[in-house]
């Protein structure tokens, strides 16, 4: 059986009675890597909008604007688990800077292209180079927190935090994105884009000391090879691919409905208030103390999720469309929040980095996904039938997180899960 001994407070940060945000950013060393990682993370919410945005005004279409966006997003589904994987193996640093100096190259690249007319199999051949290097900022973030806060009663606290730190960008992004496309230059959210990645990434590489070891990532890969090997990380990764689906399916449809009504103004305002939404909630969950165990947690918050998200469609105006966004945005931050919380007890931590771009991965794959489908019905069919994309997408994953819930139990402190096997390792409980 497994010694039970009594663990010691962090002396990264005091042991108060409850545990808030206040306390959770006194945590020593915090803002050395929060103020370079916020403005490293504003590109992966200005990235798809702006390749949208730019390509279809070059083409005059929202259908090959989708699939250009879609290219970059699938691609940095594909390798961002990889790239969290050579984090937890070979440290941050190394794989930041080679990462951030090609993702600025690749979206210049993009950008020279879409303006010169460029065929969409030449879109496609930057494009994919672009999302395959986006800086996974986010899960390096959390990772860092892990190393901070292990075993301390502020790490769902952190998990909330992130969450809205997360949602923040989303608000702001867009923003930016649409102001600068629209009253600047079509081109001028890619190359803003392209530039806080490079400043925001490198000074975030910079900031060594905060980053978690090398030498533990490599102890952790001998107990565990994959994130992806545990159950619960894969019921996780459907999860968040419904939630992908929210934001691609809005992000493409809103532009849509706000070109038809003349006032693509509007469009960033709109999914502003949707990601505000989302960054309200987050806010409220990070500050309650919650009895209610997480998987119960995330059942019914994503089951909100998808109720919201089917009212959609039926919205035809302005004050309607913001106001179901809203709703929509407050029922997100729960589910994600919810969802990287139920990873601290999943993973052993040596792997957290990797399984936490899985799910940043599930919500591009899944965002790109929606943004190719949404494009082509809002093509094709009715204005404002890409907006059944967030529905189909949430309904799905709602049913798969439903009939799997059981595989998102975390398995005992004194067990830990290689290829399938459990196996006994020695730990240290509270």
């Amino acid at each position: 059986m497994a010694s039970t001994v009594t663990t010691e407070p962090s002396k990264d940060e005091p042991a108060p009675s409850r545990p808030g945000y206040g306390q959770l950013l006194r945590t020593r060393g915090a803002w050395t890597f929060l103020l370079p990682g916020f403005a490293a993370r504003q590109p992966f919410a200005m990235l798809t909008i702006s390749i949208v945005l730019l390509v279809q005004h070059t083409t005059g279409s929202y259908g090959v604007a989708g699939a250009a966006a879609a290219a970059t997003g699938v691609s940095m589904a594909v390798f961002a688990p990889y790239s969290g994987r050579l984090a937890d193996r070979h440290g941050q640093r190394a794989v930041l800077i080679p990462g951030v100096l090609l993702h600025t190259v690749s979206g210049l690249t993009l950008t020279a292209l879409a303006l010169g007319d460029a065929p969409l199999w030449a879109l496609f051949a930057a494009a994919v180079p672009t999302g395959a290097s986006v800086p996974q900022v986010g899960p390096m973030v959390r990772a860092r927190w892990g190393v901070k806060l292990q075993g301390s009663p502020l790490m769902s606290t952190a998990a909330a935090f992130e969450s809205v730190t997360d949602e923040l960008t989303f608000v702001l992004g867009p923003l930016l994105a649409t102001a600068l496309c629209t009253t600047v230059d079509p081109a001028a959210g890619l190359v803003t884009e392209a530039a806080l990645t490079l400043v925001g990434g490198l000074l975030f590489a910079a900031q060594r000391r905060t980053q978690p070891t090398v030498a533990a990532a490599g102890h952790a890969r001998v107990e565990h090879a994959s994130a992806l090997g545990i159950p619960g990380v894969r019921v996780l990764i459907v999860t968040f691919l419904g939630i992908g689906s929210v934001f691609g399916g809005m992000q493409v449809s809103l532009a849509a409905f706000t070109e038809s009504i003349g006032e693509p103004g509007l469009n960033g305002v709109l999914y502003g208030t949707f990601a505000a939404g989302n960054m309200i909630s987050g806010v409220i969950c990070g500050a309650i103390a919650w009895k209610t165990a997480p998987r119960r947690r995330l059942l019914i918050g994503y089951a909100a999720l998808a109720l919201a998200a089917s009212g959609l469609w039926t919205a035809h105006s302005v004050l309607l469309l913001a106001g179901l966004g809203l709703l929509v945005g407050m029922c997100i931050a729960p589910a994600l929040i919810t969802g990287y919380t139920l990873v601290d007890g999943l993973v052993p931590a040596g792997a957290r980095t990797e399984a936490f771009t899985w799910l940043t991965g599930a919500v591009a794959l899944g965002q790109a996904a929606a943004v190719t489908v949404a494009g082509q019905l809002e093509d094709r069919f009715w204005g404002g039938a890409g907006f059944l994309v967030p529905m189909g997408g949430t309904v799905l994953a709602l049913a798969v997180l439903l009939a799997l819930r059981s595989r998102l139990v975390p398995p005992p402190r004194g067990t830990t899960v290689a290829r399938g096997v459990g196996h006994r390792v020695p730990v240290t409980v509270d």
